[in-house]
């Protein structure tokens, strides 16, 4: 009778752990999970014991997007290279959402290198700078003291290009990271090219190229980047939207146009 009660008694309780989750029997012996072990493995203060070496096939290196950009951008020794090594960039998320690498227009051999900010909707569409409404007033303002694009004399040409080569989302600032990967192209591209002067449109650029923003304050006087003579100027897309700034950007070309005539600027 006592041999079936505590049968009984057993089988509730066992039934009572598989309730509970109890279900796999992992060991034949049991183990007291309160009993301390003889000693404990000593870890040095302030020291965390070494992880386990992985294997070579699973070291995974964080590169610098930085470093990879002056490692692709030094290694060119033309602007079709230059072309090719930023096309092959892929550290930058802006290319994924962008249509089109925007790389350069007008002449190379221009005196003058206009830098710009990023690509707007157009831009990316077509695969060129400076195309939509903001593109057709820097043509306008630059017709103005005898200079174009696609002038067959390069005294008079222009070369374009921007600090981002891809389109932001939304048409937002460039963000300060995005700007810093990009930057040893843009100096790549100015050694290539090797212009007598540039010329920065935009808060972007200069703060790009100089260090520095305030574009009020900056234009009109010229200044060095990239270890060329440099002359900030408002953006036409802000002209755009402010005309009474004409005023200044014509005052800014004759600059322009007085430094390559050999003037004081």
């Amino acid at each position: 009778m006592d041999s079936d009660l505590e049968f009984h008694a057993n089988k509730a309780m066992l039934e009572w752990q598989v309730e509970l989750g109890a279900d796999e029997a992992i060991s034949e012996t049991p183990v007291n999970r309160f009993d301390v072990p003889a000693a404990l493995p000593v870890v040095p203060v302030g020291r965390a014991p070494a992880p386990a070496a992985a294997p070579d096939d699973a070291v995974q290196v964080a590169l610098d997007p930085v470093v990879e950009a002056k490692r692709a951008a030094g290694q060119t020794e033309s602007l079709a290279e230059l072309r090719d090594a930023l096309v092959g960039f892929e550290h930058c998320e802006l290319k994924r959402g962008a249509k089109n690498t925007v790389f350069a227009d007008g002449n190379p051999a221009a005196r003058v290198m206009i830098i710009g900010e990023a690509p707007g909707r157009d831009e990316d569409i077509r695969g060129q700078p400076f195309v939509g409404r903001a593109g057709q007033l820097l043509d306008r303002m630059f017709a103005a003291i005898g200079m174009a694009r696609d002038h067959p004399d390069s005294d008079a040409a222009l070369y374009i290009t921007n600090i981002l080569p891809w389109r932001p989302p939304q048409n937002r600032d460039p963000k300060p990271e995005e700007i810093a990967m990009m930057m040893p192209f843009v100096a790549r591209h100015v050694e290539l090219v090797q212009p007598e002067v540039l010329v920065l449109m935009g808060n972007i650029s200069c703060q790009a190229v100089l260090g520095r923003r305030g574009i009020t304050r900056l234009r009109g006087a010229w200044t060095s980047g990239l270890g060329l003579p440099a002359l900030p100027m408002f953006h036409p897309a802000y002209l755009l939207r402010n005309p009474a700034a004409k005023r200044e950007t014509w005052a800014d070309l004759l600059m322009l146009e007085a430094k390559l005539a050999g003037g004081a600027g």
